[in-house]
């Protein structure tokens, strides 16, 4: 009931910053306006850990996973800054421009949560910024949809402390193709770019077995779009 009374209250009740926790009379989205300018400067770049995953697409991100990028992203997804959404869901359709050739149509898949974390989150969360980012895209003339193509399963062992290529292979197992829809999305995939979409790449192991699991069944990822990278797992970040 806890997370649900925040995102009631996120609703109905002006609250501090989501970006730098700072009171102030104008919130737009829940965020201030010195916060606003401070992602609105955020440009994409490519992004590709050293060493990068096998099967990792070329991967264009918004911006270094910290700061005011950081504390939007897990406000939106973590303490029901729900608000967030529509301009986190701007910003990954700016990191998809990027990595999408002009005037090309576009796909729009992504990295689901588990069953678990979508009902703490009231939702999936990549699937809701996926969906804003298509629309974003649709409102600037290009052709965009956004599909869900997977499922993803519980992680069944802790990630820390394991090797690259053990990271790699515990992700993999970690997502199926979703098979309701999933004619739909092959038809669409052939007559646009697809882009797989997630909130933060960290080793890249996530986005390279997504890609992976869809290449299998038919569905060639020409990019992935990320809202953030992090630095430390990234020396190679473009800046």
């Amino acid at each position: 009931m806890a997370g649900l009374v925040q995102a009631l209250a996120d609703l109905v009740l002006p609250a501090a910053c989501a970006g730098c926790g700072g009171d102030s009379p104008d919130l737009n989205y829940g965020v201030c306006p010195p916060c606003v300018r401070l992602v609105e400067r955020l440009e994409p770049m490519s992004a590709r850990p050293d060493p990068a995953p096998e099967g990792l697409p070329p991967t264009v991100t918004l911006g270094e996973y910290g700061g005011v990028l950081r504390e939007l992203i897990i406000g939106f997804k973590d303490r029901g800054r729900h608000r967030l959404g529509r301009p986190l869901g701007g910003l990954l359709a700016e990191a998809v421009v990027a990595a999408v050739p002009p005037r090309v149509p576009v796909l729009l898949l992504y990295v689901p949560d588990t069953a678990a974390a979508a009902r703490q989150r009231h939702g999936d969360h990549m699937r809701r910024l996926a969906t804003l980012a298509a629309a974003r895209l649709r409102d600037s003339g290009r052709f965009a949809a956004a599909s869900r193509a997977l499922t993803a399963r519980p992680a069944v062992a802790d990630s820390a402390g394991l090797t690259q290529i053990q990271r790699a292979e515990l992700a993999q197992e970690r997502f199926v193709v979703r098979q309701r829809g999933i004619a739909r999305t092959r038809d669409l995939a052939g007559q646009a770019a697809v882009v797989l979409a997630d909130d933060i790449m960290t080793t890249g192991s996530t986005l390279a077995a997504a890609a992976q699991v869809l290449a299998a069944s038919g569905i060639s990822v020409a990019a992935c779009a990320t809202l953030a990278a992090t630095r430390r797992r990234l020396p190679g970040l473009i800046t």
